[in-house]
């Protein structure tokens, strides 16, 4: 159970099994206490490719490793670094002339690993408004997401077309983004929904809000202004809901490259010990607030929801 002060925790843990130990405590992006634990898709590929150094295996699907990696970063808020080994965005790309050169004569010069062990897709097919159904579905195939119905598929298939008239090309990750937002919030039912959100932000002038929510099948707006965009825009919310919620965490990272690339937010509230984390994404980034301050409000509203560990111990 190495943590990462010296930023040792993989290294002392590959060394603990290089001298017998076969059980490795580590966790997915190294998340953890302080500066985090031993990251697990660092330990599973250095084990899967020093065999020689390292005589034994562990059983577990790395092809998964990125899909929990994204995961696992969307639900925390913590964004990976592009230059964290094996999930970060740069850790399978080669901008050098002579690294591409070597890379293309033989992919073993510079890279130890194939990208497809982790997750990462060969198929450089981009989508756009004019892919069709079978194309989106043979997607959702090649980057293991499972669609439980045809309905679902239909609903599915809506956003990414909605989507499509925004970006001009849909990467791997929009997809990922798209699909994680449906299932979150088809997870549990929403009291809160939002029906329109309008901004404004002029030189010299106060930003300002307005948003309208449906709640309990009637329509409820509210105005506001705010010190930006967003913090109007949570405060106009706040208006209708009145929640109280104390606002610990506000995150954003983009999903891809370009100015019209999907905007991804983190949001985390907490009241009365209660802590939950809300997401949302969408091309303009204050709709993608909205959508996350309102997730992480269904989720207090939800009695489903866990209690934050340390408030239900008293601590």
């Amino acid at each position: 159970h190495c943590h990462n002060d010296l930023g040792l925790a993989v290294a002392n843990s590959l060394a603990g099994v290089m001298n017998g130990a076969r059980q490795v405590e580590c966790s997915i992006n190294g998340l953890g206490e302080r500066a985090g634990n031993a990251a697990l898709e660092e330990i599973v590929m250095a084990v899967r490719t020093r065999q020689d150094m390292l005589p034994c295996d562990v059983d577990l699907d790395s092809t998964q490793i990125m899909t929990c990696s994204r995961l696992v970063s969307r639900i925390t808020g913590f964004a990976v670094q592009p230059n964290k080994a094996i999930v970060g965005a740069n850790a399978f790309a080669h901008e050098s002339g002579i690294h591409q050169d070597g890379v293309l004569k033989a992919r073993e010069t510079y890279e130890i690993m194939r990208a497809e062990d982790v997750g990462l897709s060969s198929n450089k097919i981009v989508l756009g408004k004019l892919s069709g159904r079978s194309a989106f579905k043979d997607r959702l195939e090649t980057l293991n997401i499972s669609i439980d119905s045809q309905e679902e598929l239909n609903k599915a298939f809506r956003r990414f077309k909605d989507l499509a008239d925004k970006k001009a090309e849909i990467f791997d990750e929009d997809i990922q983004a798209l699909v994680s937002d449906f299932k979150m919030e088809e997870s549990f039912a929403e009291a809160i929904k939002l029906i329109s959100v309008k901004a404004c932000s002029e030189t010299g002038e106060v930003p300002q809000a307005s948003i309208t929510l449906l709640i309990d099948e009637g329509e409820k707006s509210a105005s506001s202004d705010g010190g930006g965009l967003v913090d109007a825009t949570f405060k106009a919310i706040e208006k209708i809901v009145s929640s109280d919620a104390d606002l610990q965490l506000y995150a954003v990272s983009n999903v891809t490259k370009g100015t019209d690339s999907l905007g991804e937010v983190s949001v985390r509230l907490e009241k009365a010990g209660r802590v939950v984390n809300g997401q949302g994404s969408d091309t303009d980034i204050v709709l993608a607030s909205a959508k996350a301050y309102i997730n992480a409000l269904n989720r207090l509203l939800n009695p489903g929801e866990r209690i934050h560990p340390q408030a239900h111990s008293g601590v």
